[in-house]
């Protein structure tokens, strides 16, 4: 199915099956689930969306809160008339899916939660904040060379610029207001959703990645603590965009799960 405009919300559906949802990470797109795409739309109707201000999806008036992007979540659904659905979220999508599951339960059969942020200590948080006023002073492409280094390990930036490129294309076409009003979210926003996400009572996976400092293995292991019978997985080797680095790896774990929650 062509890619398509849905309210103010850029959507490609592929696929047939239960529904799965994927929800991508600041300054990404949906693009961004190329390396996910064949072997869960073998299985599942994928619904990959642009969040508000990336891609093709409508900017968002400022102030931008995290409430947009639950009711941008919430409209899509409704718009397509799903049933209770997986949903997958990555990095700052992480956050989404974690909130619109705690607001709206009824429409959740299964969470994934991937190398996405929880709790973060002063310290790390002062780093996001840094990382923040540097996007704000000089602009989102002031920040794309550091956020590659910490995303791709160094072996794999060496053997594949061709997928660093991309990336960087798709974190350089932000439009720089927009970037900086989403980013406040995914600096701050995980303050909110530390306890909240023990109402969470859907199957839910929790995944990092072990080189992921910023969105580390301990951040899972104390979601997965929080929310009730939830899996945890830890994939060695790999930094925050391993879902890029070695699909394989992640599909390994992440599309059991969503069989096992969402087969028919």
């Amino acid at each position: 199915m062509p890619p398509e405009k849905i309210d103010d919300t850029a959507v490609t559906i592929d696929g047939s099956g239960p529904p799965v949802l994927l929800v991508h990470g600041m300054g990404l797109n949906r693009q961004m689930w190329q390396w996910q795409l064949e072997p869960l739309a073998d299985r599942f109707t994928v619904i990959r969306y642009d969040l508000l201000g990336h891609g093709a999806s409508d900017i968002p008036a400022a102030p931008v809160h995290m409430s947009h992007f639950v009711d941008q979540l919430d409209r899509l659904i409704g718009a397509l008339d799903l049933p209770p659905c997986g949903l997958v979220g990555f990095s700052l999508g992480g956050m989404i899916v974690r909130s619109f599951t705690v607001a709206h339960p009824d429409r959740v059969a299964a969470l994934a939660i991937l190398n996405s942020p929880h709790d973060r200590t002063q310290a790390e948080r002062a780093a996001m904040r840094t990382r923040l006023a540097l996007a704000k002073r000089r602009g989102p492409a002031s920040t794309i060379d550091a956020a590659l280094e910490r995303w791709f390990t160094a072996d794999f930036a060496a053997r594949r610029p061709d997928v660093l490129d991309r990336v960087r294309q798709w974190m350089a076409a932000n439009d720089p207001a927009a970037y900086v009003a989403i980013y406040r979210i995914l600096a701050e926003g995980d303050a909110a959703l530390t306890n909240a996400i023990a109402a969470i009572r859907c199957p839910t996976l929790v995944l990092a990645c072990a080189e992921d400092y910023g969105n580390s293995p301990e951040m899972a292991q104390k979601m997965g603590a929080l929310i009730p019978d939830a899996e945890v997985a830890i994939i060695p080797d790999l930094k925050h965009m391993g879902l890029a680095e070695d699909p394989a790896a992640i599909n390994s774990v992440l599309l059991p799960f969503l069989q096992r929650q969402l087969s028919t």
